[in-house]
């Protein structure tokens, strides 16, 4: 996959798909009304928003792609698998509907969108203004923090401007976790990398006490055999969305109000079932919020 394309993806996207990710369930509204609305349903005890009629939908066709792993690729067998997939047939199920889901390269996703050759898009689509312009999108459904990483001898604990006072570091250079560590950790030393593989090197060779970057990916370093187990997460997440983007959600063409609605009726009832977060224990080792 061109590596531009993947660095978009990942820094625009910003998962409240971890266990314990509140705050981004809190973005999908219908499903968190303390006061239902008229009409509306509920499920284990939580809202789900006023049930849409769906009866015109009896074919769901998804687009996603093949080459982002855990999101959406194909296993040793060669079979279409990843979070977003399983996350389309768990919706496809819980409206009943057959479910479609036809690989797509990611160039041409919008395009065959705009030419009905799909009903949705579900392949890490970022919310951002380019986007928006050119689809609609359900509400998001995962985002990704930033976050700091440490060698677990590290004895940094906190991870605020004033803790990290001097504190070396390690992000990669011209990245939205730069500009961010610029902006709100002025007193530390910013430790700018050439490459994310040189950020993480400066923190295992302990030439930084930090490193700062995207949570997804960092994620699977430290759990990965490069990380040699050397670190570990400290702190919370940050989501700033002016850094990191408004979070990724199911695109639909313009307009298509209709299946907006159906998409996120789906997308709260299986949040409101435990479903969502069965998939999201699948694919993430660690939370990261």
């Amino acid at each position: 996959m061109n590596v531009y394309l993947m660095v978009r993806r990942v820094l625009l996207a910003g998962m409240a798909i971890f266990a314990g990710l509140a705050a981004m369930t809190a973005s999908i509204a219908v499903a968190q009304d303390a006061s239902p609305s008229v009409g509306s349903s509920t499920w284990r005890g939580q809202t789900t928003g006023p049930k849409p009629d769906w009866s015109w939908l009896t074919v769901m066709r998804f687009m996603t792609d093949t080459d982002y792993p855990p999101f959406n690729y194909r296993d040793e067998g060669g079979a279409l698998t990843g979070f977003n997939v399983d996350l389309a047939r768990a919706i496809c199920k819980e409206l009943e509907v057959t479910c479609k889901i036809t690989p797509t390269a990611w160039s041409k996703h919008i395009p065959s969108l705009k030419k009905d050759k799909a009903d949705a898009i579900i392949a890490s689509l970022a919310i951002t203004p380019q986007t928006i312009e050119q689809v609609d999108f359900t509400n998001s459904y995962y985002t990704t923090p930033a976050k700091f990483v440490t060698l677990k001898s590290s004895s940094i604990t906190e991870v605020t401007p004033e803790e990290l006072y001097g504190s070396k570091i390690a992000v990669l250079k011209g990245s939205a976790h730069e500009a961010y560590l610029r902006h709100f950790f002025p007193t530390s030393e910013i430790m700018a990398m050439p490459t994310a593989a040189e950020a993480k090197k400066a923190l295992k060779d302990g030439k930084a006490d930090l490193l700062f970057g995207d949570a997804i990916s960092l994620m699977f370093w430290i759990n990965g055999a490069d990380s040699e187990k050397c670190c570990q997460f400290r702190g919370h997440g940050f989501l700033d969305a002016k850094y990191f983007g408004e979070g990724v959600g199911i695109a639909v063409t313009k307009g298509n109000i209709r299946l907006l609605e159906v998409l996120n009726y789906a997308l709260a009832r299986l949040r409101a079932s435990g479903r969502f977060e069965e998939l999201q224990l699948r694919y993430f080792p660690l939370p990261i919020y």
